[in-house]
């Protein structure tokens, strides 16, 4: 089986397994979320750069106790998914007949972020999400909030459930990356809004690198310094300068700005409702997308 195929297979044999953990629990808060696993312990403590730990020998689960809450709760999640896997032994033998060493390692670890969404942000919560706000900078903010984890973690969940083309991220204040950085320069580096994370639905070929610098004239920016949500046609503004049209839809978020940009933009034919574009309308708006040299395709 090609790798791709069989990363797709493990990804939904890890969704299935996360989906029936998660329909088992009596409820969301911590202890709930451990009462599936009633022979494992779960320890807080400071664990310095790791966010946390399953130790299946001991019977443990250690989560630095200096994360944030939003954090803690996702890497409980994901180390809960560590041990799902470990039960299930169809899994795990097909894992080591597709994957070695770093690659196996990077895998399993992929294979718990999806399982650390299913526990958190079933598929039932991110429908009604996107039914109330469709592909939104709103529906990112309202997932988080919902989930309880941070906006970064909700995106991924976002995008993997959305049907049309649309790129969503979060953008922060921060350094800006060493390329950008002047040698020798001793003063102190003014802090640069950029890309913190960024996913794609699903058929989407362009993301967002992080540390993608957002102009200073583009909604991003102008969310971030009035506090304010609202939808505009604008563009995607790729790292290497160039743009790409869509409808940009952008909320402040705790500091942050959560970011969608639709590709096919039909707002531009006036339709009231862009949640169902006409085959015509996909079509125009997919080759509107794909200008003869495509800026950042496939980009991390």
């Amino acid at each position: 089986m090609p790798a791709d195929d069989a990363l797709a297979a493990a990804k939904a044999r890890m969704r299935d397994l996360a989906s029936a953990y998660h329909a088992a629990l009596p409820g969301r808060d911590t202890h709930s979320l451990m009462s599936g696993l009633p022979d494992v312990h779960l320890r807080f403590m400071p664990l310095g750069w790791r966010d946390g730990a399953y130790d299946p020998e001991h019977h443990v689960i250690l989560i630095n106790s200096d994360s944030r809450p939003e954090r803690q709760r996702f890497t409980l999640a994901h180390e809960i998914s560590h041990a799902i896997l470990l039960s299930d032994d169809d899994l795990l033998s097909d894992l080591h007949d597709a994957y070695e060493g770093d690659r196996l390692e990077q895998v399993i670890e992929t294979l718990c972020n999806v399982g650390a969404a299913a526990i958190l942000m079933p598929p039932e919560l991110i429908a009604e999400v996107m039914a109330q706000f469709g592909p939104t900078a709103r529906a990112l903010a309202t997932l988080a909030r919902r989930a309880e984890v941070s906006v970064s973690s909700a995106l991924y969940a976002l995008a993997e459930q959305t049907d049309l083309p649309v790129i969503y991220a979060v953008c922060a204040l921060g350094r800006p990356s060493r390329a950008a950085e002047t040698p020798g320069d001793d003063e102190p580096a003014l802090r640069v809004l950029s890309v913190r994370a960024s996913s794609s639905a699903p058929g989407v070929k362009y993301t967002l690198a992080a540390g993608t610098p957002i102009p200073d004239d583009h909604p991003v920016a102008a969310a971030l310094d009035t506090g304010m949500e609202f939808s505009v046609e604008s563009y995607v503004p790729f790292r290497s300068g160039k743009r790409m049209a869509a409808f940009v839809s952008v909320c402040p978020v705790r500091g942050a700005v959560a970011a969608s940009f639709r590709l096919d933009s039909l707002r531009r034919t006036g339709r009231e409702d862009p949640a169902e574009p006409s085959r015509e309308e996909e079509k125009r708006g997919q080759l509107k997308a794909r200008p003869g040299e495509p800026p950042e395709a496939g980009s991390p």
